[in-house]
């Protein structure tokens, strides 16, 4: 025996990472079928929903349309034996089937390790925290301070006359001839 199912149910608590999941209270679309088979029922299908998070690179919102397929075994209590006890198995409970944890593992496992608002995200300024992609010419002229002994001398190699030290092969002027 076999029955599909479609439904539009809440998203429970938790349905997601840290950086990104589907918002509690929102639309979770199931496209199931149901099958009656020997050891329980075999429930398979789709499961679509809306999960939203946070780009890593630059903060703002990413939105994400998931499609993920599930399948999963609701096994009869009865039809249980002692060797089973240990494996994490879904039972049927006074014939209705909980399918929150089988959805949770559905999307968590589709979702996005490190979310990202586009690929080419350049994220945000390391000195100043702007917003890369509005301004992408954006850099700071910043002086490392290992480098400010050599700041005196031009670009051509020569010293900087005001800085009191002789220029390199410059002939020396303390030389009596």
């Amino acid at each position: 025996m076999m029955r599909k199912v479609q439904r539009t149910v809440p998203a429970p608590a938790e349905l997601g990472t840290e950086v990104i999941g589907v918002p509690e209270g929102s639309d979770v679309e199931l496209d199931l079928r149901l099958e009656a088979v020997m050891e329980g029922v075999l429930v398979s299908g789709k499961i679509s929903a809306e999960a939203v998070g946070e780009c890593i690179r630059c903060l703002d919102e990413v939105r994400l349309d998931l499609d993920v397929s599930i399948s999963e075994l609701f096994s009869y209590p009865e039809n249980r034996v002692a060797e089973d006890e240990e494996e994490d198995r879904q039972e049927l409970v006074d014939e209705l089937i909980d399918l929150e944890s089988a959805m949770r593992d559905a999307i968590v496992s589709d979702l996005p390790f490190q979310p990202v608002c586009r690929e080419d995200c350049p994220g945000l300024c390391s000195e100043c925290g702007a917003h890369l992609a509005d301004d992408p010419d954006h850099k700071h002229e910043v002086a490392d301070p290992r480098w400010s002994a050599l700041q005196g001398i031009l670009t051509d190699g020569m010293p900087n006359q005001a800085s009191g030290s002789p220029a390199v092969g410059a002939p020396d002027d303390t030389k009596e001839s």
